[in-house]
Formats: structure tokens, C-alpha cells, sequence
């Protein structure tokens, strides 16, 4: 992996890759660094690591909930994401769309992809579990949401998500965002400083 270069594990049903993903922009811009977007799918990751979600690993704990809301709300501001939104309908199925991203790889168009995503969900309170929703998303955005659709039923394109998942729990992920930078694993959207803080020491 390049020295200027991070893997980037992510399920557009996290709100915290949402906001990593936010994030990273600026980090991009002040030190050129390059992300490799990897989907992988959290459900999957969750079952097979015997991890859980946040939300229920502290659902009867709350001043665990009330300090994820207060951790999310000072990562927001400091990043100035004021565009998010927690989705209505959260937590939902993204089995559909996290196939459609490994399309949108095989069809060039990852990032634009990408983008239109985590901004339906995480900014316009979008369904994107919806076959008819997400094709009307996609060819709003310029890009054939028909062809998407057929191709995410593929098996070739149902491996790859599963490889690319089974790839990332055998790197030791165990949620999401997991980045990996020189080979070392960062969790969770707060790393990005660290990232930012090692980057601009090795660049001096």
C-alpha cells in the first residue's frame, strides 16, 4: 500500500461511515491522501465476529446512549456536517445498495456512486432499500439505475461483496469504519485525526 494510501471499510447503513466519510474530505485536501473504498457488509461482519451494533450493545445502558449522542454531535460539529440527518428508517437493509457498489466498481463510477448514497440516507432521509426508489435516485444522479439493479443480482457480483466482507474480518475488522494505513487498523470515525497527525509527521 502507498505510504499516502488508506483502505477504507465501509456499509452505507452506518451514519458513523457516513461521517468518516465526510470527514475524510478535508483530510484529502490538506494531505493528498488516496482512499480505497472497500464495501463490506456490516450485518455480515457483526455475525461472524459476534459483535453488535451500538445502539443494541447499549440499549439498557443510558448513559452509554446519551454519550453516543454527544460524541456524534461534538464529531458533527467540529467537522462542520451540519447536512446529516439520522435516517427515519434506520436501521436499514443495504444489501441492495452495497451490491450496487461493487457494480458501480466494475463500472467506473465508485465514487459518484458512493456519494449519492451515503447522501440519500444520511442527508435526504432517502429509502434505498427500495428497488423503485433506488433506480429513480441513481438516474436523477446521471447514472443507469436500471442496468444497477439487474447487475447487483449477479452471482459474480454477490461473491465479491461476500469476499470483500470475509477480506475485511480476516484484517481484524470487527465494525465499521475500519481504516487501514501502512498496514495498521484504525476503527471508528474519531481515528481520522490520528491518520491526518501521522501522515503530516511522515510528510515533514
Amino acid at each position: 500500500m502507498s505510504l499516502h494510501s488508506i483502505d477504507f471499510y465501509y456499509d452505507f447503513g452506518s451514519p458513523n461511515a457516513y461521517l468518516a466519510w465526510k470527514a475524510l474530505q478535508g483530510t484529502i485536501t490538506r494531505t493528498g491522501l488516496v482512499v480505497n473504498m472497500k464495501p463490506a457488509l456490516i450485518g455480515g461482519i457483526f455475525k461472524i465476529t459476534g459483535n453488535s451494533p451500538p445502539w443494541q450493545s447499549a440499549a439498557n445502558i443510558k448513559s452509554k446512549l446519551s454519550y453516543i449522542e454527544i460524541e456524534m454531535k461534538r464529531f458533527i460539529s467540529e467537522h462542520h456536517l451540519t447536512k446529516f440527518k439520522f435516517n427515519k428508517i434506520f436501521p436499514m437493509n443495504t444489501l441492495l445498495a452495497m451490491r450496487g457498489a461493487i457494480v458501480s466498481q466494475e463500472l467506473g463510477i465508485h465514487n459518484a456512486y458512493i456519494s449519492l448514497m451515503f447522501k440519500s440516507i444520511w442527508e435526504n432521509n432517502e429509502d434505498i432499500s427500495n428497488p423503485e426508489n433506488f433506480i429513480k435516485l441513481l438516474n436523477d444522479d446521471g447514472m443507469d439505475g436500471c442496468k444497477i439493479l439487474k447487475a447487483t443480482n449477479n452471482k459474480e457480483i454477490k461473491e465479491k461483496l461476500k469476499k470483500l466482507t470475509g477480506e475485511s474480518i480476516k484484517r481484524g475488522v470487527f465494525g465499521l469504519p475500519t481504516f487501514f494505513w501502512q498496514d495498521e487498523i484504525y476503527f471508528g470515525k474519531e481515528c481520522i485525526s490520528q491518520i491526518e497527525i501521522s501522515i503530516t509527521g511522515e510528510n515533514k
